[in-house]
């Protein structure tokens, strides 16, 4: 059994074949976490002492973040014991994270391949988010899978998840061929850190692929409620897909206001918008990234090659953000 120090505030033991996070939530210390594969850097920490082994790959970190001392907790296992450095959140007080129970209020088509489900709250429920997280439902059987929330307001106690059908998916199945409205789910969260930072006097820049797009809507419709001097300075959204169904829905007044740019890597001849991909359609617009903020989220490929192309540009490594959507084949349940 290992000793973990986690930025001198908070200590746990770990055993030499527990992952880092594994250990953390079971001694229910405070770890964010979204992909739990490796692909994406949610779980991030800086190993300041003692060592680890990585059971799979670390495809979330980039070659510099891996010779600075960086791993990913959800495949490190202890070798010693460790002193790690994670993101200070300063004086921001994440919700705690819990199971809840809910009931579908709706299930609606938004395209072929995405349902827009609601989730409905008891009335006297507490659970409360940052828009951008996401949460675990748990299914028939207990079957886990994690959507990101789709709305800033939860005032009305009505959860929206974007849900894309997966080949094969066990909750795709249950989403699209046998969920029925009132249906009793549980679901766990929040989770996760895919929010807002201080932006203010920054370019803000979103890049999503796909649902990718659900947490960044959410992310959107706070940034009004932000205080004058907390404003960035500029706001872009990119949303790339393959073909126009992909764009599955109309963003309308959220980027009213906002630089919108949509992206297709494989549209029709009559597209007169971008082609290609987000990160390359971002890098067109030669924005000064030094003084810039990004949150991307959608598929792994799209995240790590946006963060390796954007930090070569000048992007401060500590200003971007990640939720990766990973299939549910790859997860770990």
């Amino acid at each position: 059994m290992y000793q973990i120090n986690l930025n001198n505030t908070g200590n746990f033991q770990a055993k030499g074949n527990q992952t880092l996070l594994e250990a953390a939530r079971l001694a229910q210390q405070p770890w964010p976490y979204s992909c739990q594969t490796g692909r994406c850097s949610a779980c991030k920490c800086k190993v300041l002492s003692g060592k680890t082994t990585a059971r799979s790959p670390e495809t979330g970190l980039t070659d510099q973040e891996k010779a600075e001392g960086w791993v990913l907790g959800c495949v490190r296992c202890a070798n010693s014991n460790l002193e790690l450095e994670a993101e200070n959140w300063g004086e921001l007080d994440l919700p705690l994270a819990q199971t809840w129970p809910c009931r579908i209020q709706s299930l609606s088509l938004l395209a072929d391949d995405v349902m827009r489900v609601q989730l409905r709250l008891p009335p006297a429920n507490l659970f409360d988010f940052l828009p951008g997280q996401f949460i675990e439902v748990i299914g028939p059987q207990g079957v886990r899978r994690s959507y990101s929330l789709a709305q800033a307001d939860n005032s009305q106690k009505i959860l929206e998840l974007h849900v894309r059908a997966v080949d094969g998916g066990t909750m795709s199945q249950f989403w699209f061929a046998q969920a029925k409205v009132n249906d009793l789910l549980r679901l766990h969260g929040p989770l996760g850190t895919f929010f807002l930072r201080d932006v203010s006097n920054l370019h803000l820049i979103f890049m999503a692929t796909g649902t990718g797009i659900a947490p960044i809507k959410a992310i959107l419709e706070s940034l009004p409620l932000l205080a004058a001097d907390r404003q960035p300075k500029t706001v872009t959204v990119l949303w790339g897909g393959r073909t126009q169904p992909d764009h599955y829905m109309d963003l309308g007044q959220l980027v009213a206001k906002h630089r919108f740019i949509p992206v297709l890597s494989r549209a029709n001849s009559d597209w007169t918008g971008h082609r290609g991909y987000v990160q390359d359609a971002l890098l067109a617009l030669n924005l000064d990234l030094s003084q810039a903020a990004v949150y991307a989220c959608g598929s792994p490929a799209m995240i790590n090659s946006s963060k390796a192309k954007l930090m070569e540009e000048g992007l401060p490594p500590q200003r971007f953000y990640s939720d990766a959507f990973v299939c549910s084949s790859l997860l770990i349940n």
